[in-house]
Formats: C-alpha cells, sequence, structure tokens
C-alpha cells in the first residue's frame, strides 16, 4: 500500500509529517510513503528514519498552497504544490491514498478538480468521527458545503453510512438528521424537505436528532449542512477544553480535591485519550474517486501517524466502491 503524504502542509511542517511518516511505517510493515515537500529540509528529519527509511520516498514539491489564497487558484496555478501532485498521483493509481494537515480548502479543490468526483456525488464533504458515550459517530458535513440542497444531504448521508460499516465496522449504521426537534414538520426548509428523501432511502435512517441528543449515541451518522457541522464541531471542540479546564482547576482547589484527583487520575487520563482528536487522525473526504484524510491544522507526528492510519482503513475498507454501490439506491431512475 502506498499513501502519499503532504509533508508541507500544517502548523507543525515539516517536522510532524516526517515523524508521523516514521510512526505509521512501524505500525504499518505492508505500508510504503511518498513524502512530498522540500528535500533539503525534509531529508535532515530523517537521520531517525532506521530501518523504515527504505519505504519512504521524499519528492520534490517545492510550491505550497496556504491558508492565505484563494484555493481554487492556488491547485490552478501550483501544480508542484503537493495537493496537486498527490491528487493527480491518486487519480493515476499512483499511489492508493492521500494525507495532508495543509489548507482545508486546496484539499477540498484538489479533490474535487484535480482528483474527480464519484459519479452521482453532487458535493463531496468532509465527515470527522467525535466521541459520544459510548464510541464515535461522524458528523457529514462539517463544512465543505456551506448552502446545501436536500439532495446532497441524502447523498451525505449514503457516503457517512459507508464509511462507518467499511471503515468501522457497524452493520447497518444509524442514520440522524440534525434538526431543532425530533418531529418530521420541524426546522427549516432545507432540513423539511431532506426529511422525506432520507425516509425513502435504504440507508437505516432514524429521523431528526435534536442538538442536545447529538453525544447520546442516538445515531452513528449524523447528516447536515456545512454551516450547521462546523458549528456543531467548533462547539463540542470548546466545550470539551473548558469542561477539562474546569475539572482540573476545581481537584486543585483544596486538599480534598488534590487527593481525589491524584486517585482519579488514571480515569481522567482515559477520558482525555477519549476527547483526544489526535487519536482519530482526520476528516475523510467522502465523495471523491480515492481515498483522502484530511488531518488537523496543528497535528503533532502521533495524530498525522493516526491520520494515515486512518487512511489505511479507508483504502482497506474500499469506501470509494461502497459508497458507488450505495448510491444506486437513491439516485433517480433513467
Amino acid at each position: 500500500m502506498r499513501i502519499f503524504l503532504d509533508a508541507m502542509g500544517g502548523d507543525n511542517a515539516p517536522q510532524a509529517p516526517v515523524a508521523g511518516a516514521l510512526e505509521a511505517l512501524r505500525r504499518f510493515p505492508h505500508l510504503e510513503i511518498v513524502l512530498a515537500g522540500d528535500p533539503a529540509v525534509i531529508e535532515p528529519l530523517l537521520t531517525e528514519g532506521g530501518d523504515v527509511r527504505s519505504r519512504l520516498t521524499v519528492l520534490d514539491a517545492p510550491e505550497v498552497i496556504t491558508n492565505h489564497e484563494s484555493p481554487v487558484m492556488g491547485v490552478r496555478r501550483k501544480t508542484r504544490s503537493a495537493t496537486v501532485m498527490g491528487m493527480l498521483q491518486l487519480r493515476d493509481k499512483e499511489v492508493d491514498g492521500f494525507v495532508s494537515a495543509g489548507s482545508t480548502g486546496a484539499v477540498l479543490a484538489g479533490g474535487m478538480f484535480r482528483l474527480g468526483r464519484i459519479p452521482g456525488i453532487e458535493r463531496p464533504a468532509l465527515a470527522p468521527l467525535l466521541p459520544n458515550g459510548k464510541g464515535n459517530f461522524l458528523l457529514i458535513d462539517c463544512g465543505a458545503n456551506v448552502d446545501c440542497q436536500a439532495e446532497w444531504l441524502n447523498q451525505f448521508a449514503v457516503m457517512g453510512s459507508a464509511y462507518m460499516e467499511s471503515v468501522m465496522g457497524i452493520a447497518k449504521p444509524r442514520v440522524g438528521l440534525i434538526n431543532i426537534g425530533a418531529e418530521s414538520e420541524k426546522g427549516n426548509a432545507l432540513v423539511k424537505a431532506a426529511y422525506p428523501l432520507m425516509e425513502r432511502a435504504p440507508y437505516n435512517f432514524v429521523g431528526n436528532v435534536e442538538a442536545r441528543d447529538i453525544t447520546a449515541d442516538q445515531a452513528d451518522v449524523l447528516v447536515c449542512d456545512g454551516f450547521a457541522g462546523n458549528l456543531v464541531l467548533k462547539f463540542m471542540e470548546g466545550v470539551a477544553g473548558t469542561l477539562m479546564g474546569i475539572i482540573k482547576k476545581e481537584l486543585m482547589a483544596d486538599i480534598r480535591g488534590k487527593l481525589g484527583g491524584l486517585i482519579s487520575k488514571p480515569a481522567f487520563r482515559r477520558v482525555a485519550k477519549r476527547m483526544d482528536y489526535t487519536e482519530v487522525g482526520g476528516a475523510p473526504l467522502l465523495g471523491v474517486q480515492g481515498a483522502v484524510i484530511k488531518a488537523h491544522g496543528s497535528s503533532n507526528g502521533h495524530a498525522i501517524a493516526c491520520a494515515i492510519g486512518q487512511c489505511v482503513k479507508m483504502i482497506d475498507g474500499r469506501v470509494v466502491d461502497l459508497i458507488s454501490a450505495n448510491l444506486a439506491g437513491i439516485l433517480p431512475k433513467e
């Protein structure tokens, strides 16, 4: 298996992508990685590669698409960037997957215009795994499509269901529609139009899910437009950080709290690990014709390694093929 990794993308590049690549190569003996970026800064970081160095290829990709430029123009003009080169290699089957912690907009644009969409999918979507009471749920979309159509939400549900089935091993994943009420007549025009489409679809639709029940394990896939999804994602990140900070402050407030905290330290570590985005790795870009993982911009080496592991699972699970097969159940008959 061969994965293309953007070495210059993210806040901690190139150190984090290089460290993540080496960790992933040690974890997956069958893996090869193409590390794209500036060889002059990458090569000195590979001195600790050891026996896995032979499974890593450094590719010269001198251009970088930053967060401060138009993603579409960047993809058009910077043909020697890791994003464009990686998407083209994935399109041409020279690699099996693509991972980047760089510009989200550039990854989206590269996926659409250089790699291409799955036939029948109108808009690709970003879909991170987030924690709930028992495990994880998939939030789709979380920002790729701010304004959506009802048909797109239906397609998001197909893609999310396929991912949770093939990658996470969940039989008949429960699919819910994020709304302001559980009743089918609730919501704005978009969700009212999407509800009957999803109700008739062949996946396991469980109806509307209110915001307070998002983390209550009522669905394995939660569907919404990218505007609402990005609000949900960032609000959850903020609440998790604030809550952990409050708990730590109160535990240190007096001697009883400190003693209790010392006893409970292993449990708090387990909680923190379950809430830690670095353990998940990144968000798959579903709807394009290949395995693409967008890692968090602030990813450290371990997070990059986990994103590569997520890409491995996506390839092994044949997610693109499963999405294509499941689309037949919702596409209009010719």
